[in-house]
């Protein structure tokens, strides 16, 4: 996994429109918090509440086709400041490739891989409970298919094995 962006016109992006200081802090040290003082098995079923309770409070408009559904995600990730994502279908999954993931810069790089894998957990929340909305079965859910780098997460989603 890259913990690093070479790019500092993205780095400025990031810390800008998506670390507001304060609020974030706040959050990144409950996170951060939370992962030291349990195991990633423990905190993944708050976690995924979470964010399975943002989705219910921004719920998305009812997508046609899976450009209007990347359009109506990317619309509420925006409004966020959580980047945007790009949707492609296989022929037994969607793959929700995110950019522009929020990260938390200026720590060291175990508090970043803790806020990038809790933050993940977080948004496979959102996604599944957004797909519920879009008339999906609770047996298809979300799940992080792989880290490209901390900006940069696939989703994978398909059937709970």
């Amino acid at each position: 996994m890259t913990l690093h962006i070479e790019n500092n016109a993205l780095l400025n992006w990031f810390q800008r429109q998506q670390t507001p200081p304060g609020w974030f802090d706040l959050l990144a040290i409950m996170i951060d918090g939370m992962a030291q003082n349990a195991s990633a098995q423990q905190s993944r079923p708050f976690l995924l509440q979470m964010g399975d309770k943002l989705a219910q409070s921004y719920p998305l408009s009812a997508s046609e086709t899976l450009q209007e559904l990347e359009n109506n995600i990317n619309q509420h990730l925006s409004y966020f400041g959580w980047g945007c994502i790009d949707i492609t279908s296989t022929e037994t999954a969607l793959l929700f490739h995110h950019q522009a993931f929020p990260v938390c810069y200026g720590q060291d790089e175990e508090r970043q891989i803790r806020w990038c894998n809790a933050f993940s957990v977080i948004m496979e929340g959102v996604y599944t409970r957004w797909m519920l909305q879009q008339g999906g079965e609770a047996h298809v859910i979300v799940t992080r298919d792989s880290i490209l780098s901390l900006s940069e997460i696939q989703f994978r989603y398909h059937t709970a094995q």
